[in-house]
């Protein structure tokens, strides 16, 4: 909390520190939404700016990861509704990373593959740790609704992985 208040009282040092502790759970939050490498990295750049700029505008360092994430979920949408605007000249199909963790690549392929919405509150209660309530601020949603949300992602992911096949489009 203290590394928050230097951070907020103009200590670059601090709000770096900051950044490199989160830099990972944002990156894979942009990764769940955006889709694209490239995507990602510029909305982590525009979130780690936007963040810097207004962290005076923070007004309880408890919710220092909330109010970022939020920033990001922000980002990631304005650029998907950009996208959406504008007509793709072609698209690279996506690179499978290779991992030796193999269960966990089924994972966020099964992840990967429910809507939006779903999508979100999967990889912050789980793969960020935040607790119901949290989510439901990040996403300006009631803690009631992160949990219907969170059944029924927890009901497709079920039934992908119950599917001997693992078609993706089971997941929708």
């Amino acid at each position: 909390m203290d590394i928050v208040v230097k951070a907020q009282a103009g200590d670059r040092e601090a709000f770096i520190q900051l950044m490199r502790e989160l830099e990972s759970p944002l990156y894979r939050t942009a990764r769940s939404i955006l889709k694209q490498e490239e995507d990602c990295a510029d909305a982590l750049q525009e979130t780690m700016l936007n963040a810097f700029k207004s962290i005076h505008s923070l007004r309880e360092p408890a919710f220092f990861k909330t109010w970022v994430f939020r920033i990001l979920i922000n980002e990631c949408n304005k650029m998907l509704k950009k996208k959406a605007r504008s007509v793709p000249y072609g698209e690279l199909p996506d690179v499978p990373t290779v991992s030796a963790d193999y269960e966990k690549i089924d994972l966020w392929e099964a992840v990967s593959h429910l809507e939006e919405g779903q999508r979100i509150v999967i990889v912050l209660h789980y793969f960020q740790d935040m607790p119901l309530s949290q989510v439901g601020e990040v996403l300006d949603i009631s803690a009631e609704a992160v949990k219907t949300r969170l059944h029924r992602a927890r009901k497709k992911l079920q039934h992908f992985f119950s599917n001997p096949s693992r078609n993706g489009a089971e997941a929708r």
